[in-house]
């Protein structure tokens, strides 16, 4: 495809990165000459210096043959203009990225599609979901839901405790005689196996499993896994994703945001009048603890610093906080706050770049995830008529190499895929894939 990004910051290099990857035909269009400087100096792409929302500037960067224009700049009246003219002079598609809620209403978004622009993206009400979903789960471990919770994909970290520790898939079968959850990848260290009955588990591997609603009780118990229940929560910073997440959960839970900024401190009084608002330095231990951390079942750290909400989450670990999620904009930090027993890392890049991404696909897509720490995506696909993967049993097609089918959501059904199954139209068919094999398997579907 091609595709031209408007924005070179964080979230636009990060997108010219991943699509660099699929060989994707990539412009990116900024008006800082040091910024489009760096991203020359590291990306083989095209690159243009000047404002996006000028008509020369965006037919300079072949707008007006592209598939895709992408508009990421952090001014959001920009982002949408663009849009709107790259369309008008032939793009055909348009994603802008904006930071206001009211955009995102159902019937306000039908205006938007109606000037042209295909999608709106907002980074940090993404984030801020996806902090949701995890206060959400069970236990400490990670769970991404597919098609409404009819297919859940649970990832966690082995310790010396867990009993499927030095056990390799075919036993774990054996002993746990249960069809309806799969095990679809292992991350040990720097790599992620796709692994087979021979694979063992090891200590610090993360596994990831796919299950089903009735595979679920044995998988928790398979893992050991006892619900937690969340009542107390505490953020530390009052970003934009921390006082989204707090708005979210302020009538559910006792929450409680912790802000530096005595005027910014202020104002959140207001935008969140069920949390508790503490104007102080969250880096100080004593202040946190003299707020009640120890009686935390939840710890979100979302400053803008990504080594000050790692070591907030670790040191939350130590007075017993349960669940800690940190923001980690710092992508060459992820694998190693992950290491460090942070419960959950959110990446608002990550996640933006997820939800644009889907629009690069030449098969229908109804959601993808990047799981932060390896180099591996899970996909939910929409299955086509006539597609490949109909063709035959699972077990007769010859996939590609670092892909694996975990499950099937058929109508209101749901089940974990096997050697004998056959995939049919209309078929959500969520799988996992190393890098190297996403755009391969697309054509399948």
């Amino acid at each position: 495809m091609k595709i031209v990004i408007s924005g070179a910051g964080d979230v636009g290099k990060f997108l010219a990165k991943m699509l660099i990857k699929e060989d994707h035909d990539i412009v990116i269009i900024d008006m800082d000459p040091e910024l489009i400087t760096e991203v020359d100096s590291n990306y083989d792409l095209m690159s243009v210096v000047g404002s996006c929302t000028s008509f020369q500037t965006l037919r300079e960067a072949n707008v007006h043959n592209s598939d895709l224009y992408i508009a990421v700049t952090n001014f959001e009246d920009t982002n949408i203009l663009s849009c709107i003219l790259a369309k008008k002079i032939g793009a055909k598609k348009s994603i802008a990225r904006v930071n206001n809620m009211e955009y995102l209403n159902p019937v306000n978004r039908l205006t938007f599609i109606n000037l042209g622009i295909d999608k709106l993206i907002y980074p940090e009400y993404i984030a801020a979901k996806e902090i949701i979903g995890v206060l959400k789960q069970i236990g400490t471990t990670d769970i991404y839901e597919f098609s409404n919770g009819k297919l859940v994909l649970f990832t966690l970290r082995i310790d010396n405790n867990s009993r499927i520790k030095d056990k390799n898939l075919k036993q774990i079968a054996v002993e746990a005689r249960n069809k309806d959850y799969r095990f679809v990848a292992i991350t040990r260290g720097e790599g992620t196996i796709i692994p087979n009955g021979s694979d063992k588990i090891n200590l610090d591997d993360i596994v990831y499993v796919i299950t089903n609603p009735k595979g679920m009780p044995s998988l928790l118990e398979l893992f050991g896994i006892k619900k937690l229940d969340i009542n107390n929560v505490m953020f530390l910073g009052g970003s934009r994703i921390g006082v989204k997440s707090a708005k979210f959960l302020e009538n559910q839970l006792n929450v409680k945001l912790v802000e530096l900024d005595p005027e910014k401190s202020f104002k959140l009084v207001d935008e969140l009048p069920d949390t508790m608002i503490i104007n102080g330095d969250g880096r100080n231990i004593d202040i946190l603890v003299e707020e009640g951390l120890e009686n935390m079942d939840a710890f979100i750290a979302v400053t803008g610093d990504s080594e000050t909400n790692i070591l907030a989450c670790i040191l939350a670990k130590k007075y017993g906080v349960k669940k800690t999620i940190a923001e980690v904009e710092n992508i060459d930090y992820i694998d190693i706050a992950s290491k460090m027993g942070i419960d959950t890392i959110i990446n608002k890049k990550l996640s933006t770049a997820s939800n644009i991404y889907t629009f690069t696909m030449k098969a229908e897509v109804s959601s993808i995830k990047w799981l932060t720490g390896t180099d591996a995506e899970v996909l939910e696909f929409v299955t086509s008529k006539d597609a490949v993967v109909t063709k035959n049993k699972l077990k007769d097609i010859d996939f590609p190499e670092g892909v694996i089918i975990g499950g099937i959501v058929r109508g209101n059904k749901s089940f974990i895929a096997m050697g004998d199954t056959q995939i049919k139209p209309d078929d959500k068919v969520v799988l996992f894939a190393l890098a190297p094999a996403i755009h391969k398997i697309a054509s399948y579907f």
